[in-house]
């Protein structure tokens, strides 16, 4: 299956928690079907409306972190955008999986090498945002479809700050340093999430 392919099962798939993420749900869904079969609406292909090059909206995925004991996330403190977020991007030619590419990019963002997603693929992404930014390539303005994940941290994993960011830093999960509606709702719901029996942290 092709990522697009894989994105698009995802999202038909997923039980969005309230009705905002069901309204985004089906949009991130009719964007991607119309982008299957022909570059009339966008380019056609294994990645079509999650390429960068796809405007002026396409896909991007990415995972909020919690630290093993479930008590803290991992955020970035984006080095252009100035702003505290959970970490995430573009997905990569050699992308597979919407998945992967979340655990690809939280991966390269932390330095942490052994986050897993694995509790909680079962259940699909944690939360869906879409947002218009003006620093994507040499686009002025492109929306950006997020579908964010659940991921967990090892025991005492230490971030590394990359080159896409100022600072990456363990937060406590109920003091988070941004009032950013989207950020606060993607935490409440991992911290939910987190709390099921199912959930092994």
């Amino acid at each position: 299956m092709s990522l697009h392919g894989d994105a698009l099962a995802a999202l038909e798939a997923w039980h969005p928690p309230d009705g905002e993420q069901e309204q985004l749900r089906r949009r991130y869904v009719a964007h991607l079907r119309a982008r299957a079969d022909g570059p009339a609406v966008g380019p056609a292909g294994p990645a079509a409306g999650l390429a960068r090059s796809d405007v002026p909206a396409h896909v991007t995925a990415g995972a909020l972190v919690l630290s093993a004991d479930g008590s803290q996330v991992l955020l970035t403190l984006h080095a252009k955008a100035g702003r505290w977020f959970h970490l995430g991007g573009h997905c990569e030619p050699e992308d597979v999986t919407l998945a992967g590419a979340a655990l690809r990019e939280a991966t390269e963002e932390s330095g942490i090498p052994d986050l897993t997603l694995e509790p909680w693929l079962d259940a699909g992404p944690l939360h869906l945002d879409a947002h218009t930014v003006g620093f994507c390539g040499e686009h002025a303005e492109v929306e950006h479809l997020d579908v964010r994940y659940l991921a967990v941290a090892p025991p005492g994993a230490r971030p590394v700050v990359s080159e896409e960011s100022i600072d990456v830093r363990w937060w406590p999960a109920t003091d988070l340093p941004s009032d950013e509606p989207g950020l606060h709702r993607m935490v409440e719901l991992a911290l939910a999430r987190a709390q099921r029996p199912s959930a092994a942290i």
